[in-house]
């Protein structure tokens, strides 16, 4: 009896010599675009023949990456295919595969370390937090920027202190004339002297 299978397992795709796929899983017919969709979901899967049960993971894998790029959802550069053609038939070959798994590990790594950085600092929407601040950012400008401007500018008026009291105003003007009196005063004096 075989064992029973585990959530771990991989889900068996079969393909038929009518290019049709068979998803054993979920018992039904399934397209590339499903199991592009799944790849996205982190489901694992195989696809095998389904006369000989040969895995052909690999080819329907590159067929996928094909679709999408001919979709015009380009994520290979021509350098980068160009320069992987030339890796076949060479030494290297072998060293390729671990090579590339490697770095795209790394950079799946790195993209949830960002991921999660930018969740502990600004909330579990960073970008809409970051577009609020950019927003604060800006009326602050704003406020600043009308409050240099001879004018003023639309809504510069609220960013503006409150008048101060009528008669602590009231006192200040007064103690401003009683200035302008004395400094008249000696102006006078001045004058006198130098005519005299």
């Amino acid at each position: 009896m075989s064992d029973p299978k585990t959530s771990d397992d991989p889900i068996v795709i079969k393909k038929y010599a009518n290019r049709r796929l068979y998803n054993t899983d979920s018992s039904s017919y399934v397209t590339l675009e499903d199991l592009a969709d799944m790849v996205k979901a982190d489901r694992d899967f195989i696809v095998q023949e389904a006369k000989s049960g040969d895995d052909i993971t690999r080819s329907v894998l590159t067929q996928i990456i094909f679709e999408q790029e001919a979709k015009g959802e380009t994520l290979l550069p021509i350098g980068f295919l160009r320069q992987l053609i030339g890796f076949y038939d060479t030494n290297m070959k072998n060293l390729v595969p671990s090579y590339l798994e490697f770095s795209l590990e790394s950079l799946t790594s790195e993209q949830e370390k960002l991921n999660r950085q930018l969740m502990d600092n600004w909330g579990k929407n960073p970008f809409e937090a970051i577009q609020e601040q950019v927003k604060t950012n800006m009326e602050t400008f704003e406020q600043a920027l009308g409050s240099f401007t001879p004018f003023g500018t639309p809504g510069a008026a609220q960013s503006r202190p409150a008048p101060e009291p009528a008669s602590k105003a009231g006192d200040d003007f007064d103690e401003l004339k009683s200035q302008l009196s004395d400094l008249q005063t000696k102006l006078d004096s001045l004058v006198r002297d130098r005519t005299k």
